[in-house]
């Protein structure tokens, strides 16, 4: 019976040679050697995109670093930035600035970069508009 299977075996890998396989694995141990990996944001870099606010809802409610959220705070969330990195963030529109802390996780929603806290989208002017368009600046 094992002389059969090792039989069988050695026909199959006779009448099919793995050429096409071992040239596909190559081929992604190449790409793979060859991709780029994405760097963390530094001091100094900008980020643009979409910003939201939040505000009584959350207010008092515990934060993803623990500590409770404060609608009147300048704080933020994003979703990968450490906790406790400062944030200069300006309305594309009006130029208004605010420096904020990032002390939560989000926003959830695909087409924006950060949520920002009720006092601080007071302070850049996007209350009324909800979402705006804003460039961040890391600053430490």
């Amino acid at each position: 019976m094992e002389l059969m299977v090792a039989g069988r075996y050695r026909r199959i890998w006779r009448t099919r040679r793995p050429t096409g396989f071992l040239a596909g694995l190559l081929s992604l141990i190449l790409l793979d050697a060859c991709a780029t990996v994405p760097t963390a944001p530094r001091s100094g870099d900008s980020i643009e995109g979409f910003a939201s606010w939040y505000g009584r809802k959350y207010h008092g409610r515990r934060t993803a670093s623990g500590e409770r959220y404060d609608m009147f705070a300048f704080t933020a969330a994003h979703p990968t930035l450490p906790f406790g990195t400062r944030l200069r963030v300006t309305h594309e529109n009006s130029g208004r600035s605010v420096i904020v802390r990032v002390n939560d996780r989000g926003p959830w929603v695909a087409d924006r970069i950060i949520d920002l806290s009720y006092r601080a989208a007071k302070e850049i002017g996007m209350l009324e508009e909800g979402v705006a368009a804003v460039q961040i600046e890391i600053l430490d």
